[in-house]
């Protein structure tokens, strides 16, 4: 009996803090069923319940209100809603009017595929989370300039936004992101068709942080704000996929990013030897570079990625170049090559 109490009052909560950790959200549920002692060990580690995942599932506005109603999650920080079914702005409401006061450590919010939430329901959700750092609603064709408006307004700690899909969003929001947004470290808006120069360069003029910029098929956009990517010397990851006005002059300036690791220059059609050869000698961190159906590129741009990324360059996309005319196995970053480990993707998907 002396036995049984010491194997329950240390050795199982000593277990359970170090396998808790590495559960899933549902499994750590079904252990608060097993026994009391296992019960009080889970809640007493609020470590445990920071993370709300309803990604993808149904009756996913009742769940968030009912776990949101539950003590342990009273400081949730990250909230999954991604592609969950039944979000929409009534729900959001609830979560206001019923525990809100849930949300006011709140750090990330997945709003991904909510395709039924408006400007009203990012206005209801915002006002209750005043520390929200992280906000994501992918692929959401009713929120507009005014749903950005009351995020700015509510929330202004965002440093890692993604906007992408949103096609009813306007140079108004980004003007809004960057005014308010300074210290902004991430920034998705592919596919917003309205977005134009005026829109990118004042993001370009306000937010020297950001680390990561998605600007996949924008192609309004010309290469005079492309230019200006040159002012984020931070900038580690760019997506350019589709980007039809790019130039060399552009691709020029943008090779001062010298901390670019991975750069998606896909279809981007104007672009040539010229334009790589300067990313090339510029950004020597180099990791990835898609070139991917560019006409305009050809072996020589081949020998100067060589020259100067070969070292850190570990996959390079040159799939649809048909001008450049190396076998793989003669290519200057093919392993037969010193210090070559780089992954040359040809006659494949693209990667990106």
């Amino acid at each position: 009996m002396a036995a049984e109490t010491i194997w329950n009052k240390e050795t199982v909560p000593k277990v359970m803090k170090i396998v808790s950790t590495r559960l899933q959200q549902r499994d750590l549920i079904t252990l608060l069923l097993v026994n009391p002692s296992i019960h009080h060990t889970l809640l007493s580690h609020p470590s445990l319940w920071l993370v709300l995942d309803f990604h993808e599932m149904s009756n996913a506005g009742d769940r968030l209100v009912s776990a949101l109603s539950l003590p342990r999650y009273r400081n949730v920080k990250h909230i999954n809603l991604e592609f969950a079914q039944d979000i929409e702005d009534k729900q959001l409401e609830n979560v206001k009017s019923k525990c809100g006061d849930s949300l006011l450590d709140l750090e990330i919010l997945n709003l991904n595929g909510c395709q039924r939430i408006s400007d009203k329901g990012i206005e209801v959700v915002t006002d209750t989370c005043p520390k929200l750092k992280v906000f994501s609603i992918y692929w959401n064709v009713r929120v507009t300039d005014v749903g950005i408006t009351h995020l700015v307004k509510n929330c202004r700690f965002v440093v890692d936004l993604n906007l992408s899909g949103c096609k009813n969003i306007t140079d108004k929001s980004l003007h809004l992101v960057a005014d308010n947004y300074q210290e902004l470290e991430s920034l998705n808006i592919t596919r917003c068709i309205k977005m134009t120069d005026s829109g990118l360069q004042r993001i370009l003029l306000n937010c020297s942080s950001l680390q990561t910029l998605n600007l996949y098929a924008l192609s309004t956009l010309t290469d005079e704000a492309y230019k200006m990517i040159s002012r984020l010397p931070h900038l580690r990851f760019l997506d350019l996929c589709g980007a039809q006005n790019l130039t060399d002059d552009g691709l020029s300036c943008i090779a001062r990013c010298k901390n670019l690791v991975s750069l998606n220059l896909t279809w981007c059609v104007q672009v040539s030897d010229v334009g790589v050869i300067a990313i090339a000698q510029g950004c020597r961190s180099l990791e990835l570079l898609s070139l991917f159906g560019i006409l305009g590129v050809s072996d020589r741009c081949l020998e100067v990625l060589s020259s100067f990324c070969s070292n850190t360059l570990t996959t390079l996309d040159v799939n649809g170049c048909i001008n450049i005319k190396y076998p793989v196995r003669k290519s200057p970053f093919h392993p037969s090559h010193s210090n070559a480990m780089c992954n040359i993707i040809v006659d494949l998907p693209v990667f990106l």
